[in-house]
């Protein structure tokens, strides 16, 4: 029964029985908003394509602290594998809250929801302004969602000062990562050109896997930079190798090969571009390539958002944090480049994407009592 959880608890449930599987909303922007127009806050529904997103505000001054977050889930995979139904939220014998998007991350959006209620109801007349971007479009290309939304605000000039994504961040405990930055994302897709022929006669052909065999081997070995303090060394890894008609006898005519660069803020994108080209130029292939930048680097290493989520986490859980810049990548990469100050803080991510995804109940109650200790250091302090 949900009629005993707390009000986090309570809308998480909510959330999370929405099955907003991306690009899919389910209802759950209509929920959110609903709480916020009660607030005061003014909504401003902005769908481009098929994803829908929503923009809102309440007050008009600086300085401007933005949630950021997203309602759309990744798919369930075979139900029956699960041991509750995915998108019927429950909390089992061990106080853990069990469904798609518990981590990952609807329970975020319910700690920020009832922090801000709480926080304004505590303080009605605090300073500056709030706002909440949300989006059904981080699990998918996440093209038409915070992106586009930033863009929007970006071409009438309002700015976010401070933007805590609810990403889930934490590793063993609540709180114990906030990740203040990102690696940046550069995709590539070679197209590596021989000629086809039979193995029997291999001077009648050019078997593009011989030939680019080299140069791969010496593009996985390159050291592009050492790090720094915020970044581990950038990476590159190849993800797909795909050649040859499925025979045994025949020499491919081309080869493809996928990889993706998770690079620092110590090299750029033209960069990493520029020196794998050259690479394979030296080899003399015969080739094509075709580059994504998925997204920037971005740091936020130190100011006050930073400090105030140290403090806040500290004062609430009595538990000290550590700044991170590790895994993937989040929405975060789309805000950073306008100067807003950046950082993500979420509930553990041990499940996040699994089959039976799960937070534990308490740490949404502890994490919206952190959102709150935020908001008052931030705007009810000054």
């Amino acid at each position: 029964m949900t009629t005993s959880l707390s009000p986090t608890l309570k809308l998480a449930y909510d959330l999370i029985s929405r099955p907003s599987v991306t690009p899919e909303d389910a209802g759950c922007l209509d929920l959110l908003g609903q709480r916020l127009e009660k607030l005061g806050f003014r909504l401003e529904r902005l769908p481009f394509a098929e994803v829908d997103n929503l923009w809102a505000r309440k007050g008009d001054q600086g300085p401007l602290l933005c949630f950021a977050g997203h309602t759309d889930v990744v798919p369930t995979g075979p139900e029956e594998n699960w041991e509750f139904p995915p998108f019927e939220p429950q909390i089992d014998s061990e106080g853990y809250l069990r469904g798609r998007g518990t981590a990952d991350m609807k329970g975020s959006l319910a700690a920020m929801v009832t922090a801000i209620e709480a926080f304004i109801e505590e303080h009605p007349d605090h300073e500056g302004s709030l706002a909440l971007l949300l989006t059904s479009d981080e699990e998918g290309p996440s093209v038409n969602g915070t992106v586009k939304v930033v863009e929007h605000l970006e071409a009438r000039n309002e700015k976010i000062d401070w933007c805590l994504v609810g990403e889930p961040s934490s590793t063993e405990r609540l709180g114990d990562i906030i990740k203040n930055g990102r690696r940046g994302s550069l995709g590539a897709r070679l197209l590596v050109k021989g000629k086809q022929g039979h193995v029997a006669y291999p001077h009648l052909a050019a078997n593009p896997v011989h030939l680019a065999a080299p140069a791969l081997a010496e593009l996985t070995a390159q050291i592009w930079d050492e790090g720094n303090d915020f970044f581990p060394a950038t990476s590159l890894q190849i993800s797909n190798i795909q050649a040859g008609t499925g025979a045994t006898n025949v020499i491919p005519g081309e080869l493809e090969v996928i990889f993706n660069f998770r690079f620092s803020t110590e090299v750029t994108a033209e960069e990493l571009q520029q020196r794998t080209e050259a690479l394979l130029d030296k080899h003399q292939l015969d080739y094509t390539l075709d580059w994504t930048l998925s997204g920037q680097p971005f740091l936020t290493a130190e100011g006050q958002l930073v400090e105030a989520t140290q403090a806040a986490l500290l004062e609430v859980t009595g538990q000290p944090t550590q700044l991170s810049t590790s895994g993937g990548t989040s929405d975060g990469r789309f805000i950073a480049p306008t100067g807003a100050q950046v950082v993500e803080l979420g509930p553990l991510n041990a499940t996040i994407h699994q089959v039976n995804e799960k937070v534990k109940a308490e740490d949404l109650n502890t994490l919206s009592r952190v959102y709150q200790q935020l908001l008052v250091k931030l705007l009810a302090n000054r």
